[in-house]
């Protein structure tokens, strides 16, 4: 796997993932979108630890810097 994501994205899914897990366990967001959001921020985690995004890899996209 070739990385594709770059620093800032990694860090916003990170923090994007913190806050989800935070909103379920606290009981502010809860039922499926709990869940969802709860899901969604594991992948967020996982994503972010070895900087690809599977998503991003049918469409060419890439968030590092370009290297010359």
């Amino acid at each position: 796997m070739k990385k594709n994501m770059g620093s800032t994205d990694r860090i916003i899914r990170f923090i994007l993932a913190a806050i989800f897990i935070v909103l379920y366990f606290t009981n502010t967001i809860t039922g499926i979108w709990g869940i969802v959001l709860l899901i969604l921020g594991a992948v967020f985690i996982l994503t972010s630890f070895i900087s690809f995004c599977p998503l991003y890899a049918p469409f060419g996209l890439s968030t590092c810097a370009k290297k010359d």
